[in-house]
């Protein structure tokens, strides 16, 4: 399998949580895989000047009708987090420290699922220690993992290697050497992919 589509997101990002819903369908159609890059948003934002989308009041609730729309379309469900913005760094962290293990899609599930369906505050600890033992994970093991040092600095390293190549925010995916920001390209990149 030679084709591949990088997958950059963070769990705060409600685009972020309709592509992870739509992605690996699209990636078994064209029979490609999904190599999976946890940024840090706020990173991001910070380094480019980026703003949310909902610090502009009309795009903000424009985005959250298309946001609806796009769930709908896909068949998924999806509530709008009351808690949001939700610091993430902690859950991104995570995402980082389980990347390549046999619980990674548990928790991708999990936090995606908790901030997006079930409405959860991850943004306070005692909650993800309930989320993630729900999903039959060691909230004891995440917390060992999000203090490590190694998981701090490729949680670094990922979001600074986004912005070099361009990234401005979430989700964001490459084709090759060609990004794709949004989940509303979701039908360019199975375009690229099938191509390749």
């Amino acid at each position: 399998m030679s084709r591949t589509v990088e997958f950059l997101f963070d769990f705060g990002s409600p685009a972020s949580y309709l592509a992870w819903t739509q992605l690996p369908r699209i990636a078994a159609d064209t029979d490609a895989e999904i190599v999976w890059r946890p940024i840090l948003l706020g990173g991001i934002f910070k380094a480019t000047g980026n703003t949310p989308p909902l610090a502009v009041p009309a795009k903000g609730r424009h985005l959250l009708l298309d946001l609806a729309r796009f769930a709908k379309r896909y068949g998924v469900p999806m509530n709008f987090n009351p808690h949001f913005p939700i610091n993430t760094l902690q859950l991104m962290r995570g995402a980082i420290g389980y990347l390549g293990s046999e619980q990674f899609d548990r928790y991708m599930t999990a936090m995606f699922e908790g901030i997006w369906v079930h409405q959860k505050d991850l943004g306070k600890p005692e909650v993800v220690a309930e989320v993630l033992e729900a999903a039959g994970l060691s909230s004891e093991e995440f917390q060992h993992l999000i203090g490590s040092d190694e998981v701090k600095e490729r949680l670094k390293t990922s979001t600074e290697e986004a912005v070099k190549r361009g990234v401005f925010g979430a989700p964001s995916f490459f084709v090759g050497d060609q990004l794709y920001f949004g989940q509303d390209r979701l039908d360019f990149i199975a375009e690229a992919l099938a191509a390749n």
